[in-house]
């Protein structure tokens, strides 16, 4: 199975699918036109966040092309992002 999901901006570290996801699914979408794609590496709920590229800990994660927070511990390519992986105060 696929889902797809919604990528604003180029320098995008996390996305928005546009259904749910389960573990094993691809998840599609597009940077300047060009094809692209993560399999999910757990479930995601609807209109969650999945992490588009590994992101470290203390990394600045980005969404719409603005800082949204940072890593609270390593994000796999695929991974759900939420409250427990994500800080989302500003330092």
């Amino acid at each position: 199975m696929y889902c797809t999901c919604v990528v604003i901006n180029k320098k995008d570290t996390v996305a928005t699918v546009t259904s749910a996801a389960k573990k094993g699914d691809e998840i599609k979408f597009a940077i300047d036109g060009e094809p692209k794609s993560v399999i999910a590496v757990s479930d995601i709920p609807v209109y969650h966040k999945v992490a588009l590229t590994d992101i470290k800990k203390g990394d600045i994660v980005i969404k719409y092309g603005c800082k949204i927070g940072y890593a609270l511990e390593d994000i796999k390519a695929g991974e759900h992002v939420h409250t427990w992986n994500l800080d989302s105060k500003m330092k």
